[in-house]
């Protein structure tokens, strides 16, 4: 019976202990809309803030419009001041779950599912989603899901309209770590 309580306490012990918040302030978000033949269209974030609660796999992130780099400063400033209004709407939100998450099989494939604010909008977004977890106690989570401009009601002009992608190719990855 000692030894069963033991156990026990070893288990409630590691249970508590691997579970809670695990957060980031430096999680990355790119995404692509290129057209062959055409100049690149891509942007990366590397200042994204991220929290999962491994309790029950809700899962919320915040990027910072004006965080996201391109190669060319002339289009950066486009997409800041004429495409996504950084100035009027200075940041893009997900707040959601991990459909059937497990807390106790954190190292999976799952489905992200809940909702992205953006220029204004929200929309339902549903992708895969892999988690890993190392002995760090740092959990990383990858995905590429693809949305469209006017989803969010972004207006592309005409002139420029065929050197974008009407899909956009976005891709995110955060490094977590307990809070």
């Amino acid at each position: 019976m000692k030894s069963f309580l033991s156990f026990l306490l070893v288990f409630v012990s590691t249970s508590i202990i691997a579970q809670g918040k695990f957060i980031t302030k430096k999680g990355s978000i790119s995404f692509e809309a290129s057209v062959p033949s055409f100049e690149e269209v891509k942007a990366k974030n590397s200042t994204v803030t991220a929290i999962l609660n491994t309790d029950n796999g809700e899962f919320a992130a915040l990027a910072l419009i004006k965080g996201f780099r391109f190669k060319n400063a002339l289009m950066e400033e486009h997409f800041n001041e004429n495409y996504i209004e950084s100035d009027e709407y200075p940041k893009a939100t997900f707040k959601g779950k991990l459909v059937n998450y497990d807390n106790t099989n954190i190292q999976n494939e799952y489905i992200i599912k809940g909702t992205l604010s953006l220029h204004g909008k929200s929309q339902e977004i549903e992708t895969k989603g892999i988690l890993n977890k190392d002995s760090n106690d740092t959990i990383t989570i990858t995905s590429t899901f693809i949305t469209k401009p006017e989803e969010f009601d972004i207006k592309i002009p005409s002139i420029v309209s065929k050197k974008i992608a009407d899909d956009i190719s976005v891709s995110l990855n955060f490094i977590l770590k307990k809070k």
